[in-house]
């Protein structure tokens, strides 16, 4: 069974950083290509960014490139998400995703087969 699990969420002002990191349980860490989404309340669910199983390529929403910076660690099966410079627009549930597909970085959440719960990023002004 594999499950997906989000940590690090939580409140900041405007202006801060948070760290949000997944892990994968049921599949080889390593083979495994991951992104983040994000649903704000009465939004739909966006692409935010993702990274291949290798780690060598990423894609980001346009509007959290230069702020936001996907990586991963296969050896201590980490994936997170820094996000810097948050804005009140930011706050959102964020949720992990990951698929075993051909190693790329995937914009679409319907290529994503498995999705953590999510957590709660709230930026304050």
């Amino acid at each position: 069974q594999v499950q997906v699990k989000e940590s690090g969420g939580g409140l900041v002002q405007a202006g801060g950083s948070l760290t949000l990191s997944c892990t994968v349980s049921g599949r080889t860490f390593a083979t495994v290509n991951m992104g983040w989404f994000r649903q704000a309340q009465g939004k739909e669910r966006e692409f935010v960014a993702a990274i291949s199983a290798t780690g060598r390529a990423t894609q980001y929403l346009d509007s959290v490139k230069g702020r936001f910076t996907i990586s991963r660690d296969n050896a201590k099966t980490t994936m997170s998400l820094q996000m810097n410079s948050l804005a009140v627009e930011d706050t959102a549930v964020y949720y992990c995703a990951a698929n075993n597909y051909p190693s790329g970085a995937y914009r679409s959440s319907s290529d994503y087969v498995y999705w953590g719960q999510g957590t709660q990023v709230t930026i304050s002004s």
